[in-house]
Parts: C-alpha cells; structure tokens; sequence
C-alpha cells in the first residue's frame, strides 16, 4: 500500500493534517485515517498544515547555472524582493521549488507569505501542537497525487477546488505545478451571491443542504434558477484563466480538468465545464486505498497526508513555509551529546569484563527458546498445510458451479432487460414531434424538413423572422431541460429569393 511511510524520524509515528481555516483535523495511525477531535502536543506526530492560495504572493525567476549553490538561497530572497515589489522595510517567509530544465537558466517557483498572516492562522495551533513541522501552499498539494502515481505524470491537468473561503485554479503540467489563482468565488461567496440574488437572507445550512446533495440539477426551482447564474459566472471566470495560462506557458490544449470541494461532489458541474470549456471534467475524489469511516474527507486533507510521507522521505523536493518547526531531538542537542557521551563513557569502562561471560549465557537462552518454539510451529505449520489442502479442492469445485449459474443468470437478466427496455423505455417519437411542433408554431418557426436518427431530431427551419429561432431555442432549452442532452442551431441565412430565414437545428434527447 502506498501509504506505508519510510521515516527517517524514528520518533514519527503518526500523521495529523490540519485544517486551519474550518479548525478540522485528522490522524493517520495504523493504516487508518481518522477525524480528530482536538490536536494535543505528542512528539510522536508529524503535524501538517496547509496555506490558502490567497494567503501567498508567487513567482518564477530564473537565475544563471554559474551562480554556486551555496548562494542561491540569498540570490533567492533579493530577487523575491525586486520582483514581487516587496516592502524592503518587512520580513518575509519566502520558500522555493526548482523546476527541472534544459535551459541556460536554472527556473525557481518562489512562494511568499507574510509572517504575521501566518500567526494569525497557526498560532492558535501551535499553541495546541508546540510545533508544525510542514505548512505547504495549497496549490502544491496536488504534486503528492503525481509522485504516488495516482495521476500520469504527462499532460495538462487543471484542478478546480471550492473551499469554504477560497476558490482556486491550479495547473499542471506534466507533474509539475505551473500556475494557480484564486477566484472569487469561494463556498462562503457562493452563498452570499444567492442570498443577494434572491433579496433575502437564506438559511445557511438548507443552503449547503441542497447544494451539496442535489446541486445544480436541484429539484428547487428557485435554486435551480439562480445556481445557474452564479456558476455560469464561476466557469466563465475559470474559462478566463484558462485562455491566459495557455497563452503565457505556450498550451496547446487542457487535457483534463477536475473539480472538488472540501463539502464533497457537486452534482451538475461537469456539464457547466463541457458548454463553456470544452472539457470534460472529472470528480475530485481519489481511492487512497485508507480506511476512513465518513462518507467524504476533503481531499485536501488526503493529500497533506500524502505530502507528509513523502517530506519524511525527501525534504528537498517541498516548499515547506512553516515558521514553527519541532525542537532538535535529545540526541541532537549540544547538553544532549554531551551527557549521552559520558554516560557511554563510564558505562564501557565497567561492563567491559562482563561482556563475554553475559554474552554467552544470553546466547544459549536464546538458542534453547528458539529450538523449542520451532518445533512447535513446524508441527502447527504441516496441519495447517493439510487442512488448507482439503478447503482449496472444495473451493475448486464450487467455483466451478459458480460459474455455471452465473452465465446462465447473466442470459437470463440480458434477456429480461431488452424486453424490459422494448416495453417501458422505448420513446415514441409521434409524442416527440407533437410536442416540437407546438413548441415552434408558439413563435411562428415552421418545419421545411425534418428528420431523426435515434434520438437525434434534425429540422430545417423556416420563419420571418431570424430572432425568433434564437426564442424558440431557449424556451426549448429551459421548459425541457430535464429531456434534452444538447440543442444547437447550426446555421441561419436569409433566403436569397424572398423575404425569410433559414436555419438548421440539431436536437438531442437524453
């Protein structure tokens, strides 16, 4: 299982991940990933926390191969300054992440915060934990997703994620972190956008109610009305990002686009995603093969955990902003060394004699207990062997009945389904026509042609009027937006030789 940490800090024995911003936790201990009620000071955990897009001030800059290592840290620091017009006056946390390449240039992603931001935000924690060993940008969680290879690390992916106070957009390009910006619509904006749409305070928890259980394609009217304003305005602002990281990092295309929010899956987006991105968007919702007993645990939470077995791993590969690291252990302390190496000191100069004679005793106390409890597994093995024996050629041949009823059970429920399907599911089309027609004769559109294909309905169209074809497809869209998969007008043109339009419409029925 992937999750199996290799840490170098002997002590590390557990994971909590913290949510500053909704005061939510949780612990990894043996194998299982689990809320926590109140984080407490415990040198056995490694603390993780993340930092909001928002929160952060990023750049590139690129520095020459010549400059020696040793320097580019400093080098680092007076460029963060010059480029992001840092106040000169003020003291920063600046972290980095080198970003491999060909060039001349070495490339350096910089993320900056403001020291006093993060006490606002951690110090309530670290008053509870005594120390955070990581704080990652929250746009770098999503690295751990590539190194543990739920993600192919080929590609553009973008990621779309909705927190209660921060929205952000983040790019990827072939396993590395290229670009990320936080909109203006977070959980807590959406809800005050609703509220102002519909001229009134609305109950906060019917609210996320419905948006996290039906949303978008809530049965609520109301909602349903107004959630596709304000999220029409979430993906055209998203849109907008998009055309600008392709043209500043030279993008031919997004290659796959995924959508979370840390209240769980919204229902509808993908939708929203295909009419005005053009891509097809998948759920933000990882198997990370854990035990966890909530029906969802924001991903964000996933991936701190993921990132802090891979920080014990390598801690040269993360941006780790943190300005309350844990204390040097006892033994890496100056008192700690000094104390270890005297008492080791008078310890060797008096056991020394000792060493043989308890030595040899210890060794055949070992061997009697070992040759004692080896024959009484032997013996315990070779029943067992037999009897696994005997349940192995049962098993063999109940498998194979198993699989006699199972392909006769499988005609069986073939053939019960299409006559099923042909009986109750089966759409006529004399019903569909009726009521296109109605629908195109209440704003004077006529029928010149028409002609269907499954349940695609192609019509070319007739009417004095161009406007009205853009009428009739609206109303179309909106009185039978629960049975039409997509509806689109493909042309419209002026008949040359009178004194009306033409235009050629494509229906098609879910």
């Amino acid at each position: 299982m992937f999750l199996k940490k290799k840490s170098s800090q002997s002590t590390v024995k557990n994971v909590v991940t913290l949510n500053p911003y909704v005061n939510k936790s949780y612990v990894y201990k043996s194998d299982s990933f689990q809320p926590l009620n109140k984080p407490t000071f415990n040198t056995s955990n490694f603390v993780t926390s993340y930092v909001r897009n928002k929160d952060i001030i990023t750049t590139v800059i690129y520095l020459s191969r010549n400059i020696p290592q040793e320097d580019i840290a400093d080098i680092i620091d007076i460029k963060a300054y010059e480029e992001l017009g840092l106040d000169q006056a003020n003291s920063y946390t600046i972290s980095s992440i080198e970003v491999e390449n060909a060039g001349e240039e070495r490339e350096f992603h910089i993320f900056v915060a403001e020291p006093e931001a993060l006490d606002t935000i951690f110090l309530p924690i670290k008053q509870e934990t005594k120390y955070i060993d990581l704080i990652i940008p929250a746009p770098l969680l999503y690295k751990s997703l590539y190194t543990k290879e739920i993600l192919p690390k080929n590609g553009t992916q973008c990621f779309v994620y909705f927190t209660q106070d921060d929205t952000f957009v983040t790019v990827y390009r072939n396993g590395e972190y290229i670009y990320s910006k936080s909109i203006e619509f977070s959980l807590e904006q959406i809800y005050e956008r609703y509220c102002a749409a519909v001229g009134e305070k609305v109950d906060e928890k019917e609210f996320y109610s419905v948006l996290e259980s039906e949303g978008l394609k809530t049965s609520h009217s109301d909602y349903q009305q107004h959630f596709m304003k304000i999220f029409s305005d979430v993906f055209i602002t998203i849109n907008d990002i998009i055309i600008y990281v392709k043209r500043a990092f030279n993008l031919d295309t997004i290659d796959q686009m995924f959508i979370g929010s840390e209240r769980g899956p919204m229902i509808g987006l993908d939708e929203y995603s295909q009419n005005y991105l053009g891509l097809h968007a998948s759920e933000l919702n990882f198997n990370y093969h854990i035990d966890n007993e909530e029906w969802y645990t924001d991903q964000l939470q996933y991936m701190m955990l993921l990132s802090s077995l891979l920080y014990m791993e390598d801690e040269t590969s993360f941006v780790n902003l943190t300005m309350y690291p844990r204390p040097p252990s006892f033994v890496n302390r100056a008192s700690g060394q000094f104390i270890i190496s005297t008492f080791a000191a008078v310890s060797l100069s008096l056991a020394y004699p000792l060493v043989y004679l308890v030595g040899s005793y210890i060794n055949d106390a070992k061997i009697y207990a070992l040759t004692i409890e080896n024959n009484a597994l032997t013996a315990e093995a070779n029943k067992y062997k037999q009897i696994l024996a005997e349940k192995k050629k049962i098993i063999d041949g109940l498998d194979g009945k198993i699989k006699i009823l199972t392909d006769r059970y499988n005609q069986k429920t073939k053939t019960l389904t299409s006559i099923y399907d042909k009986k109750v599911n089966y759409r006529l089309k004399s019903e569909i026509f009726h009521t296109v027609a109605e629908d195109l004769g209440k704003y004077e559109v006529y029928v010149d042609m028409l002609k269907s294909d499954n349940d695609t309905i192609s019509m070319s169209l007739v009417s004095s009027d161009d406007r009205k074809f853009t009428e009739v497809i609206k109303y179309m869209s909106e009185v039978h937006f629960d049975n039409i998969a997509a509806i689109d007008i493909q042309r419209i043109e002026k008949d040359p030789t009178g004194n009306y339009y033409k235009g050629l419409l494509k229906v098609e029925l879910k």
